[in-house]
């Protein structure tokens, strides 16, 4: 076997990785900035995103039967 494109596909595989998680940051990064300026606003509170936050993490957890 040729071991060029494999570590050709490595590469390519660790470009798009980075590619992710440059997409990440900036999603996340949006995300704070958002939610900084509602609260700053008085739009919402702290604890009005701890509230969903709880709720939509409880709904799209798996639950487990047993």
């Amino acid at each position: 076997m040729n071991p060029i494109p494999t570590h050709l596909q490595q590469i390519d595989l660790i470009g798009k990785l980075a590619d992710l998680k440059h997409a990440h940051y900036q999603s996340a990064l949006l995300v704070s900035t958002i939610i900084e300026l509602l609260v700053e606003k008085g739009i919402i509170t702290a604890q009005d995103i701890a509230s969903v936050s709880a709720k939509l993490d409880a709904s799209y957890t798996p639950q487990h039967d047993g």
